[in-house]
C-alpha cells in the first residue's frame, strides 16, 4: 500500500488551486466538477503525483461553502525542500504567508518552517538535501 492522497476543505478553489501551484510550485493534476453533487475536486501534487507513485493534495470545494472550522485534530501537511529558508523567501515572495521562519524544530537539529495556506491550513517545510 501507498498514501495516494489527503483531502482538505476549501472556501475559494481558484484561490487555493493558485496558492498551491504559484506559491508551493505543486502541479495541478486533475479537476473534477460534479454539478449535481455541488462539488469540485481539483488535485495537486509535485511531478505527475500518483502516476509517479508520490501522494497528492485533494483540494475539495463545496459550491455554497466559503469557510470551515479546522477544529483541534488537524495538524498540518509538510514538504520536503532543499533549502527551508530560500523556500520561505521564495514564497513570500509570491505572496505566501510564512508563520515560523526557517530555524531548527525545538530541541533538534532539523531545519524547519511553516507556511499558512489562504484556508488556514499549516504547511511545514522541512530541509531534506
Amino acid at each position: 500500500m501507498n498514501i495516494l492522497h489527503t483531502m482538505i476543505r476549501v472556501g475559494d478553489l481558484q484561490r487555493s488551486v493558485d496558492f498551491y501551484t504559484k506559491v508551493l510550485g505543486l502541479n495541478l493534476l486533475r479537476q473534477v466538477d460534479m454539478p449535481e453533487q455541488r462539488y469540485t475536486l481539483a488535485f495537486v501534487g509535485f511531478g505527475a503525483g500518483n502516476a509517479d507513485g508520490g501522494a497528492e493534495i485533494e483540494l475539495t470545494y463545496n459550491y455554497g461553502v466559503t469557510s470551515y472550522e479546522q477544529g483541534t485534530a488537524f495538524g498540518h501537511l509538510a514538504l520536503a525542500t532543499p533549502d527551508v529558508a530560500a523556500t520561505c523567501a521564495a514564497i513570500r515572495a509570491a505572496g505566501g504567508n510564512v508563520i515560523r521562519d526557517a530555524g531548527p524544530v525545538k530541541g533538534g537539529t532539523t531545519v524547519i518552517a511553516f507556511v499558512q495556506d489562504p484556508d488556514g491550513y499549516k504547511i511545514e517545510l522541512i530541509q531534506r538535501g
